[in-house]
């Protein structure tokens, strides 16, 4: 189904406003016009944000549109038409794309928050997000899924922690001991302070695992909409701060909030060699904290 161990792949991550529609063909014709505009400037992978398809709510009666579980019943209908217009997408292109994710409702009854990633050949599969927040655990009902995947695509092997699940450092961890080579991180947060926790932690965990990690965030204003209402972020592509690449590991970041892409050369190969030529062995390493703590943690005062 696809290539292992890309050297180089070309990365576009989409920083993306939450738009109104009048028609489900207009969302299409967004879409068209996103993945056009990143595979015509040569972008291999495309990456979304999360909670990018809320935008499809505005379709709903402006009753559903400011109740916040209307939205999430009220966008299901759609739910398959929306994945298979970025399948097409991706086809079409001949690209790897995340595609913006969604409440998704399981068979059980209930919502979790879902993204699509799409290929090429069609569709590879989806992750589901792991650790919920405040908002999402109290006000919303979209609950936690299970299990993490890492996904084998022609843009290389990548794995996918959505927004919060990026502050927790062992779930990065476990995609990098799984093979991933890449990270993708979709994001969508409210505050400056809501998108410097992804960003920081993004940071971090390409520090830690010595891996490449993509940041997709939502944009702008929605007033209409209470789940997605404001959006604040920046679209961001990071490295180890290493030989070779930015020494403050930000190969790419927007510097505003307009809506665009932000496409960056990942070089793959030279990351990997990191872990055996760099100039620290934090993937390596990672072990070692256990032995450091084998003993526990002493207390000692001064008074």
């Amino acid at each position: 189904m696809s290539e292992n161990h890309r050297p180089t792949v070309t990365v576009a991550t989409a920083q993306y406003p939450i738009d109104r529609f009048a028609t489900f063909a207009d969302f299409q014709a967004k879409a068209a016009r996103w993945v056009h505009d990143a595979a015509s400037r040569g972008a291999e992978l495309l990456v979304f944000p999360e909670y990018g398809a809320m935008e499809l709510a505005s379709l709903l009666p402006e009753t559903e549109q400011g109740d916040l579980a209307a939205q999430l019943h009220g966008l299901q209908p759609w739910r398959y038409a929306v994945v298979e217009t970025w399948r097409e997408l991706a086809r079409e292109h001949g690209v790897t794309l995340l595609a913006p994710s969604l409440p998704w409702r399981l068979d059980d009854g209930r919502f979790v928050n879902r993204a699509w990633l799409c290929g090429p050949d069609g569709d590879l599969g989806h992750q589901d997000k792991q650790v919920m927040t405040r908002f999402e655990n109290d006000e919303w009902g979209v609950e936690a899924g299970h299990g993490l995947r890492v996904f084998d695509t022609p843009a290389g092997r990548l794995g996918v922690l959505i927004c919060y699940d990026s502050e927790f450092p062992l779930l990065a961890r476990a995609l990098v001991d799984a093979g991933a080579e890449l990270l993708l991180v979709p994001s969508c947060t409210d505050t400056e302070a809501g998108y410097q926790r992804v960003r920081l932690s993004a940071q971090a965990r390409a520090i830690e695992q010595q891996v490449a990690i993509v940041q997709s965030p939502t944009v702008g204003e929605a007033l209409w909409s209470p789940a997605v209402d404001i959006n604040v972020g920046r679209a961001g592509i990071y490295t180890p701060c290493d030989h070779g690449f930015p020494p403050d590991g930000v190969l790419t970041r927007a510097a505003d909030a307009t809506p665009g892409w932000q496409i960056a050369r990942l070089d793959l190969a030279a990351i990997r060699a990191l872990r055996d030529h760099g100039q620290v062995n934090n993937h390596a390493d990672w072990s070692l904290q256990d032995a450091c703590l084998a003993t526990g943690v002493a207390r000692e005062s001064l008074a």
